[in-house]
Formats: C-alpha cells, sequence, structure tokens
C-alpha cells in the first residue's frame, strides 16, 4: 500500500468515529488516495455526484483528520475519472529549486522551540520586503534554518512566480566572488545578486573573516534594502558572537528582527517522528514514537534519519519495526561523538575549503603565511579530533618530523587562548567537520 493509500485508511478510522457507518460507505467506500503531496491530499471519486457531495459536504473532516494526523493544514483536491488521467499524467515536480519541494511551512513541526522563528518567518513570506526585512535566524546544525529558508522562498514563488529568487549559502557566494574576480566578472557577479526580488542566504558566519566578501554583501544588502527586497539569513549564532564580521555588516543584520531556533522539547520530537514516519506510510505505536525521542535530543535532521533507517529496516530486510529495530536503528546511526573520529584526509579537506586552498599546497613545502597558518591549524585539529600520533600527523604532511607538528600546536593552542579571531575560526572548520558526520 503506498503512503496515500495509508494515510486515507486512517483518515477514514478518524472521520468513522464521528459519522455512521451508511454515511461513511455511501460517500467513500469507492473513494480512493491518489496523491499525498507537501500541503495537498488528493483523491479520486468514479462520479462526479459524489466528488461534489465530497468536497462540498465532507472536505472540512477530512482535513481535521489531515491536520490531527499530521498537525499541519492541508488542501483537499477530488478528482473524477476524467480529470485523473490529466493528473497523473502532468508534471508532478517543478523546475524551481527542484528536489527541495519538500521544505514547506506546511510540512514544518512546529513547536516551543521555533514557533516565534516560524512565524517570523511565515511573516515575511507573506508580505515580502515588508515585514522583518532583514530577518536573520539562527540557531545550531540540523534545527530547520535551511527548512525556513525554503519554506519562504516556495511560498514566495507560489504567490509571485516572476520574482528573482536567490538561494546561496555562505561559502558558496564566497567562493562565486573569487571565481568572478579571477575572470574579470565582477559586474556580472554584482548585477546577479542585486537584481534579486529575494535575497536567502544560508550559513552567513562563513562570509565573516572575508575582506572582499564581505564588501559586496555590505553594498549588495544596501542596494537590496533600499529598494524593500526581502532578505533573509540564517546563521549557527547571532551577528553580536561574529567576532570576524565587520561592525557595519553586524548593524545592518540586525535592523529587522532576530530569531532564534532551539533543540526541540520532547514533545516538538515527538510530533516530528509522527509526522515523518506516516509521510512514509509506516505507523509506529506511542511507546516507539517515545523511545526515539528519548535517544535522540538535540537534532532534527538525526531524528529524520532514524526514522528513514528504521523505513530501510522494514523494506530491505523485513524486519518488523519493534524496539529492538528502533534501538539497531539509533545504535548503528548515532553513536556518542566520542565513537566517531574523522580522518585526516576529511580534516585537511575542510581547512582548505576554508582558506580557499588546494590540499596539495597544505601538504607541500610552501611557507606562504596563509599557507603556513593553514596547515599548523589542520595539524591542532587532526590532533584534537583524531588519534593520530606526533609522527602519524608529520607523515600526513610530506613527512615533517614530530619537533613541527609539536611547535604548530603550541602556536595554534596559543593563538586559540589569545586571539578571539582564531578561535572562531577553529570553532568554524570544527563545525564544517562534524558536519559530515550527522
Amino acid at each position: 500500500m503506498n503512503p496515500a493509500a495509508e494515510v486515507w485508511e486512517k483518515v477514514k478510522v478518524l472521520m468513522g468515529s464521528e459519522m455512521t457507518a451508511t454515511t461513511m460507505n455511501t460517500w467513500f467506500d469507492d473513494a480512493e488516495a491518489v496523491s499525498l503531496e507537501e500541503s495537498r491530499f488528493v483523491l479520486y471519486s468514479p462520479t462526479r455526484f459524489k466528488r461534489d457531495i465530497i468536497a462540498a459536504r465532507y472536505a472540512s473532516p477530512i482535513q481535521n483528520a489531515l491536520r490531527e494526523l499530521f498537525s499541519s493544514d492541508f488542501q483537499l483536491t477530488v478528482l473524477t475519472e476524467d480529470q485523473l488521467t490529466s493528473f497523473q499524467d502532468g508534471p508532478k515536480q517543478s523546475d524551481f529549486l527542484p528536489g527541495t519541494e519538500e521544505y514547506t511551512f506546511d510540512r514544518f513541526v512546529v513547536g516551543s522551540s521555533n514557533k516565534f522563528a516560524h512565524a517570523a518567518a511565515r511573516k515575511a513570506a507573506e508580505n515580502p520586503g515588508m515585514s522583518y526585512n532583514p530577518l536573520f535566524i539562527y540557531g545550531a546544525s540540523g534545527l530547520g534554518k535551511t527548512h525556513l529558508l525554503y519554506s519562504i522562498a516556495h511560498t514566495i514563488h507560489e504567490a509571485h512566480p516572476n520574482f528573482k529568487i536567490i538561494y546561496v549559502k555562505g561559502d558558496a557566494f564566497t567562493n562565486e566572488l573569487i571565481t568572478a574576480i579571477r575572470e574579470g566578472r565582477n559586474q556580472d557577479f554584482r548585477d546577479k545578486y542585486r537584481g534579486a526580488d529575494v535575497f536567502l542566504m544560508d550559513d552567513v558566519q562563513f562570509i565573516a573573516g572575508r575582506d572582499s566578501t564581505q564588501e559586496e554583501m555590505f553594498h549588495t544588502f544596501n542596494v537590496l534594502y533600499e529598494l524593500k527586497k526581502q532578505i533573509v539569513f540564517t546563521s549557527d549564532r547571532p551577528p553580536k558572537e561574529m567576532l570576524r564580521l565587520e561592525d557595519r555588516l553586524k548593524t545592518r543584520f540586525e535592523w529587522g528582527l532576530l530569531a532564534d531556533i532551539i533543540p526541540p522539547d520532547y514533545e516538538t520530537r515527538m510530533a516530528i517522528i509522527r509526522n515523518k514516519s506516516i509521510r512514509m506510510g509506516m505507523e509506529l505505536p506511542d511507546f516507539l514514537i517515545q523511545l526515539i525521542a528519548e535517544n535522540i535530543t538535540a537534532n532534527i535532521r538525526q531524528i529524520e534519519g532514524t526514522v528513514n533507517k528504521i523505513m530501510a529496516y522494514q523494506d530491505l530486510i523485513g524486519d518488523t519495526v519493534d524496539k529492538n529495530t528502533v534501538i539497531r536503528a539509533v545504535k548503528d546511526i548515532f553513536k556518542e561523538k566520542s565513537d566517531i573520529l574523522p580522518t585526516a584526509d576529511v580534516i585537511i579537506d575542510e581547512v582548505c575549503k576554508f582558506y580557499n586552498l588546494e590540499p596539495d599546497l597544505l601538504r607541500g613545502q610552501g611557507r606562504a603565511k596563509d599557507i603556513s597558518m593553514a596547515r599548523q591549524i589542520a595539524m591542532y585539529q587532526i590532533r584534537r579530533m583524531t588519534n593520530l600520533s606526533l609522527k602519524e600527523i608529520g607523515a600526513e604532511f610530506g613527512g615533517r618530523d614530530h619537533s613541527t607538528v609539536l611547535n604548530a600546536l603550541n602556536r595554534i593552542e596559543e593563538l586559540v587562548k589569545t586571539d578571539p579571531e582564531k578561535a572562531e575560526i577553529i570553532k568554524d572548520i570544527t563545525t564544517n567537520i562534524n558536519s559530515r558526520y550527522e
């Protein structure tokens, strides 16, 4: 049975508690679920007469049942046979931000931890450029910030299909600028971003400390703000805690509204798990939902990953969804941080991305100031985050001896204590490394 059909059976059970058996049999016996979409539930009824009755009399009970199941609102569409073929043959996926269709407000589970940010994002989407501009959403990784950005984008696109909506990550913005400078396409870069009707930047903290990027962001922000174009940023911290961010940008980021997201409470985690499992056509009993919610507490992405793993056990191995299945999924995916050690290659790769360097330069003999600093930071991170010895770390960098590695470690350790900006760089790189294992 497909997920839509599974949901329809649950809806009928809920409605059956409020309606007579005669009513249910008369109007819904031959009705079939066609599709469960991001914010729409599609039914098929064999006759136009039944379709009209369901749409007129029973749309509200169906929507109320869906709301009870998903904690979100759905539009109801009822098709007859002549409409069914065209619906099934029509395009199912938008070419706007493909792959993000499920990230909508209707699929965002709201709880006390994110209620304010959700309300602010919705308001900005409904009245772009006029309410909460700029909007700055901050919180730890995996709590739904990107989901809200995509939700804003899809909502605005639906209401204003001609708007130029740009979504970009902070590090991608920097890399694109570097390429534009190298190829002499600065004006093309500026025209692209300053011509946006809606500008959405994810992980804006990664532009901090990059002078050219901050300069472009400053002027891009000013142009868009003066034109009353909607601007939304996300970050893992508020502007005032970005030590390497220019004061003029901190000030502008705070002109609008700051909204934080914190880890979900127990009730919200329960709702997320129930919502996710139902959408996947899997019914988890309450005690298993409670088990997941009790064991995974900090990260929505981890919660959804656990449900996906349970589904995989069921589909690929044929396991029944019981307590042991859940325990295996939790144990297999979400080990303690101390059990997850990144490789030296991963650490070097992330340091190189941060400094826009090739790994060969870090492993080579180059002594330029920026290369030397990046190399020492990579050594420091490898020592902190792996079990490699000083000799093994040296081998990762062209066979440098252990005294060279030790000097690098001591230098970076001292800088972390005395230089807040260097400490922030270490924090950013660590976040990027850890994100690979979430």
